[in-house]
């Protein structure tokens, strides 16, 4: 796992990798919509970070962090989590987790907010499986898209 700069070149890869696999479970327009939603600068020093994970020179899985909201500084907010389906059931999504569990308590952060789309099966299973608790959609002032999936914890 390494931890990288939002401008460090690798993380074209995690981006292309999601815009493929966003494309195919939510169509070309969501993709877009998602990956415009949030720029890449969104995850830049001093409060955001991004890891990713490497195998023989190839982006395989990574993840971003931000801060959720200004007025909830030691919340941060988890995206951009991906795993490429070539390299799935091989434990990155937890090691992708980790990370950025890791990276967010070196920053100061002691929360975590997260959100997931209802075609990530595999995703609302990860976070369940590893201890995420899910949050009613209602109590969430601000939901990405109608349809998200909110999951929080704490560091």
């Amino acid at each position: 796992m390494l931890r990288v700069r939002h401008d460090d070149p690798r993380v074209e890869g995690l981006l292309a990798g999601l815009l493929a696999e966003y494309t195919v479970r939510y169509g070309a327009d969501g993709a877009a919509d998602e990956l415009s939603r949030y720029p890449v600068s969104e995850f830049a020093a001093p409060r955001g970070r991004v890891v990713l994970a490497e195998i023989d020179g190839e982006v395989v899985a990574g993840g971003a962090l931000r801060p959720y909201r200004a007025d909830r500084p030691a919340v941060a907010e988890f995206k951009r989590i991906w795993t490429s389906d070539r390299h799935r059931r091989r434990g990155l999504g937890r090691k992708v987790m980790a990370a950025l569990e890791e990276a967010a308590r070196d920053l100061g952060y002691s929360s975590v907010i997260l959100f997931t789309g209802p075609s990530q099966p595999e995703a609302v299973a990860l976070y369940e499986r590893i201890g995420y608790r899910w949050v009613d959609p209602a109590t969430v002032e601000d939901l990405p898209y109608p349809k998200a999936i909110p999951f929080a914890h704490d560091l």
